[in-house]
C-alpha cells in the first residue's frame, strides 16, 4: 500500500501527473499511487481513459444489452450443435 512519504517522494511532475489522473478516476493521489506503483503510469493513464469512454458510450446507448447478447449467444450455440457432425 502506498504511503505519504512514497507520496512526498514524487517529482513536482510526477506528483501533478499523479493528481490529476486520480481526479478523472475519482481516487485520491494516495489511492491512485498504488495502482501507480503497481502498474506504471502509463498503464493506468489507459485504463482511466478506457473507463471513461466505456462510460461515455453507455451513457450514449451505445451498447448491447445483457439479454441481447445472451439470446443471441444461446442461439449460435443451438445452430451449431444442429449441425451434421463432420468427425468420423
Amino acid at each position: 500500500m502506498a504511503t505519504e512519504q512514497d507520496l512526498q517522494a514524487l517529482s513536482p511532475s510526477d506528483r501533478e501527473r499523479l493528481e490529476r489522473l486520480a481526479a478523472l478516476g475519482g481516487r485520491t493521489p494516495l489511492d491512485m499511487l498504488y495502482y501507480v506503483q503497481r502498474d506504471g503510469f502509463e498503464e493506468c493513464e489507459e485504463c482511466v481513459q478506457a473507463s471513461l469512454l466505456a462510460e461515455q458510450e453507455f451513457a450514449d446507448g451505445c451498447t448491447i444489452p445483457h439479454k441481447e447478447v445472451m439470446d443471441e449467444a444461446r442461439l449460435r450455440v443451438e445452430l451449431y450443435a444442429k449441425q451434421p457432425s463432420n468427425a468420423k
